[in-house]
């Protein structure tokens, strides 16, 4: 759909998430914040990690569409696998200092089950982003969201939804939300995420 035909409410909550992402992009903000307000049962650690009991989680909307080499990707056909869903940018330095640290773990996890998907965001041009996971090394697929609607329509009010370039969310391996941060992370601070779901029956 192009923007010129696209509808108005949908533009206005793209122009929303945008200006919402550009007042947090690049954070590296050690506290957590909850997302979407009311009673979330959110638990957030001392390091910023938030995350959601087992019995409580709520599974994200659809997660879809192109990646940066053109292909197709649905996060919902990975159910059974742990997923972490990293929202990042090339132009990002916070985003540059972790993605070592995700390209290394992602090659380490995959034989324990666990997924990495990227969401490439407010990349008006894939050239950079495709400069960027060639300069990390980054072997996983990224979706291409420039304008932010799939993590728009993606994470339902009152879940742990990305608020801040980088986010990272870790899906269950029942395809629900279970745990969220809001800073670029560590090889540390990333297994402690990623950790406790692959144990999980």
């Amino acid at each position: 759909m192009s923007y010129r035909r696209a509808p108005r409410r949908t533009l206005l909550a793209v122009a929303t998430l945008t200006a919402a992402l550009a007042l947090s992009a690049c954070s590296s903000d050690d506290k957590g914040r909850s997302g979407g307000g009311g009673d979330t049962n959110f638990v957030t650690n001392t390091g910023g990690i938030a995350t959601v009991a087992k019995g409580e989680r709520k599974a994200p909307n659809a997660i879809k569409g192109e990646t940066l080499d053109g292909k197709q990707l649905d996060v919902a056909a990975l159910k059974g696998k742990v997923v972490v869903l990293n929202v990042w940018g090339s132009w990002c330095p916070p985003c540059r200092a972790e993605a070592p640290h995700f390209a290394k773990v992602s090659e380490e996890l995959k034989a324990k089950g666990v997924e990495f998907v990227g969401i490439n965001t407010r990349d008006a041009n894939i050239k950079p982003a495709l400069e960027f996971e060639k300069a990390y090394e980054v072997g996983y697929p990224s979706l291409y969201d420039p304008a932010g609607r799939i993590i728009l329509n993606g994470f339902p009010k009152g879940t742990l939804n990305p608020q801040a370039i980088p986010s990272t969310v870790v899906l269950d391996k029942d395809g629900k939300i279970a745990a969220r941060s809001l800073m670029a992370l560590n090889e540390e601070k990333l297994r402690s995420m990623i950790a406790p779901l692959i144990a999980e029956k």
